[in-house]
């Protein structure tokens, strides 16, 4: 399912996605999670928990959740639940195919 998702860009999907500041900075820290996110307990290979990212945003848990849930719908992030967290990383691969396609395009 992961290389299908890949495979497929839903580019409308991302710009809505991107529109929203808030997204936008959830994927800049996510970037560099040691930076932002160095208080998590579990490795941040793992990923960064919606907790954690949650804590930073300072917005409530279902507004942070819509905002992981529309960067997941769009393929920018992916997430693994471990135990009774779920954790969230950037999916480079599409964002680079995104960036790549942008300039192609316009």
């Amino acid at each position: 399912m992961r290389s299908a998702r890949l495979s497929h860009l839903d580019i409308d999907a991302i710009h809505k996605a991107l529109a929203n500041p808030v997204r936008r900075q959830i994927l800049a820290w996510l970037r560099e999670p040691s930076a932002h996110f160095s208080a998590q307990e579990l490795p941040l290979t793992c990923g960064v928990s919606a907790g954690m990212i949650n804590a930073r945003c300072a917005l409530s848990q279902s507004t942070v959740s819509a905002h992981l849930a529309a960067l997941h719908r769009a393929g920018l992030v992916s997430s693994v639940r471990i135990g009774q967290w779920v954790f969230f990383k950037r999916e480079e691969t599409a964002i680079q195919k995104f960036i790549e396609r942008m300039k192609s395009e316009l």
